[in-house]
């Protein structure tokens, strides 16, 4: 029952924000439809008494007003169900933004690697469409216990004894919630073969993918692979189904058994001559609409303990992106460094407000003090006890095998993650201190799992900076500093043409030429602080990658004195990074070595190794 107090409480304060008029003329409507119904089988018993002793103006009356009351019910309840239908929909656009603010609202971007996260928005948005229907039996449970209370009166005035017949409802109630919980354990108990499901059939229907597939011969494979996934997921929840049916069928005989009993009772006063015609009647509509009440009144409690679920679910949600600290440190990692004195200009004295803003140009760089870092739910930290220092107006290249902790390491110093422990300060400031969106505008960034907007072409680039999608000039700068006005001329309709298949007879382009509009995205950025590219050209030939950091490098050495701006980026080719002013290499999550590529070259270290690895592969 707490579940469907916690989802009707949810739903009726959403509402009341959403379209307060709208949920208050619903209610008003339902409330006396609901009431009409019992008061019709008052006036029907009357009619009958009425027609018995042959009172002719009395009963053409009762006639007239039992049409009216069927009149309201009817009337009532449609133009009620045109309110909250309207308003169930303003609910579940309300509610699907509150749920994506939720999960792109925070400071971190932690969250989207915790599987207790990816499965708690995976059964939040399988429930959202539900939103209506629910709000629907919230409203429709409030005028059921309305009848059922007025019904309990009418039948207790005929014989204290009927008053069992509501109170019959509640073990077909309890048996209700615990067939529910069956549904809902399934479902959690389902999640994970749910998501293996659509991602194979996302993997199969995808032409990037598909081609590789088909040329693999692993058609079969994968189909077969979806449909286990898909056999488990509907034989747990088939097997609850049944389950919670035949809990449910257990609940109706029971009530079956109280309904017969009720009209026994009456039907042997009526014989015994203790109750009169018009009674019976009574009794009869109204254990007709007790039965209605209770059937109807399991279906809307499934409906509410599924959205009390989803609600729970949408705080597991906000728990877990709840900002920094939430995931605890793993593993021996060193203590953050002691804070710098409070003479250093960039600091504020303790007890002083947090700074907020990011400072106008970089004067000493970015600074990585004793830098871990643990994803949540995670046994081992991918970033351990990483100390480096990046002087304002450098470029910096990350390198390391795969799995070193790279990406993780670009993730912090955007801000898009907190370190577990140590910090990342930018002029001496900690980005904790910072205002995350006052940092985020001062970065430009370009991932290797970059985003493929299929837009017009002008708003897959304008998407960088959002203020300047219309200006023409601006976004064929960025297009030509990214090496990327060839794009251009090949679209139909150039910056107003549509790029990809998914919803139009757009353009659709090689995984070069997208990692190229993304970058030029990146560079739609103004007066970025931080630049930083991971894998910015992994779908561009070496001499393509190149020529495009070669370009970097320099944009960067243009504004060197202007703002500061540092260079930060992943690359697997060692012939590019040797270009960067320092190069950190990682290993295992750890700073294993860092400088120039001359120094790094004659210390004859894991950098030596795997540069000369590389270079022997292309001889």
């Amino acid at each position: 029952m707490r579940k469907i107090a916690l989802a009707a409480g949810f739903l009726l304060r959403l509402g009341y924000r959403t379209d307060r008029r709208r949920l208050f003329t619903a209610i008003v409507l339902m409330t006396v439809g609901y009431l009409a119904t019992p008061l019709i089988g008052v006036v029907l018993a009357a009619f009958t008494n009425a027609a018995i002793g042959r009172d002719g103006t009395v009963a053409v009356l009762l006639a007239l007003a039992a049409a009216l009351l069927l009149v309201f019910e009817l009337t009532m309840m449609h133009f009620a169900h045109l309110s909250y239908f309207e308003l169930g929909d303003l609910e579940q656009l309300a509610l699907t933004d509150e749920v994506a603010s939720i999960v792109n609202g925070s400071a971190g971007i932690d969250h989207f690697d915790n599987p207790r996260f990816v499965e708690a928005l995976t059964l939040v948005t399988e429930n959202l469409i539900r939103v209506r229907n629910a709000l629907e039996s919230t409203l429709q449970l409030g005028g059921v216990v309305l009848q059922i209370g007025l019904t309990a009166v009418l039948l207790v005035s005929v014989d204290p004894w009927l008053v069992m017949l509501p109170l019959a409802a509640l073990p077909p109630v309890l048996l209700s919630n615990r067939a529910q919980r069956m549904i809902d354990d399934a479902q959690v108990a389902a999640a994970v073969d749910i998501q293996v499901s659509r991602h194979l059939v996302k993997v199969a229907t995808t032409g990037s993918s598909a081609k590789e597939i088909r040329l693999a011969g692993a058609r079969d494979a994968v189909i077969s692979r979806q449909r286990a996934a898909w056999a488990a997921t509907t034989g747990l929840l088939w097997r609850a189904h049944w389950g919670s049916a035949l809990l449910r069928a257990g609940g109706q005989v029971l009530f079956a058994a109280a309904y017969g009993t009720a009209i026994f009772l009456v039907v042997r006063s009526a014989v015994r001559g203790e109750a009169n015609i018009g009674q019976v009647v009574l009794v009869l509509t109204l254990a007709v609409q007790v039965s209605v009440q209770v059937a109807g009144l399991l279906g809307m409690l499934g409906t509410l303990q599924q959205m009390g679920r989803t609600v729970e679910r949408i705080d597991v949600l906000r728990q877990l992106t709840a900002g920094p600290g939430r995931a605890p440190a793993i593993g021996p990692v060193r203590p953050p460094a002691a804070s710098p004195p409070t003479s250093d200009p960039t600091r504020e004295p303790a007890g002083q407000k947090a700074v907020s803003r990011t400072p106008a140009r970089l004067r000493r760089g970015i600074r990585l003090e004793h830098v871990s870092f643990a994803y949540p739910g995670a046994d081992e930290p991918v970033i351990r006890d990483v100390s480096m220092e990046i002087p304002a107006g450098s470029t910096l290249a990350l390198v390391g095998e795969n799995g070193a902790g790279k990406s993780t390491l670009v993730r912090m110093i955007c801000g898009l993650c907190q370190p577990t422990s140590g910090r990342i300060t930018v002029d001496g400031i900690d980005l904790r201190e910072l205002t995350p969106e006052h940092w985020r505008s001062r970065v430009a960034t370009l991932f290797q799992d970059f985003a493929r907007f299929e837009l017009l072409l002008r708003e897959n680039v304008g998407l960088g900076r959002p203020a300047a999608v219309d200006a023409d000039q601006e976004i064929m700068a960025a297009l030509d500093r990214a090496g990327a006005r060839g794009i251009v001329r090949r679209v139909p309709g150039g910056l107003d043409g549509l790029l990809g298949h998914s919803y139009g007879d757009g353009m659709e382009l090689s995984g070069g030429q997208w990692q190229t509009l993304g970058l030029a995205r990146t560079l739609m950025r103004r007066d970025p602080l931080l630049v930083a590219l991971d894998e910015p050209a992994a779908a561009l030939d070496a001499l393509a990658e190149h020529a495009l950091f070669e370009r970097l490098v320099n944009t960067a050495a243009d504004v060197r004195g202007e703002r500061g701006v540092i260079t930060l980026f992943v690359s697997h080719r060692f012939s590019t990074v040797r270009a960067a002013d320092q190069i950190a290499v990682l290993r295992g999550g750890r700073l294993w070595e860092m400088g120039g590529h001359d120094a790094l070259m004659s210390a004859n270290g894991l950098y030596a190794d795997l540069f000369t690895v590389q270079a022997n592969a292309y001889r």
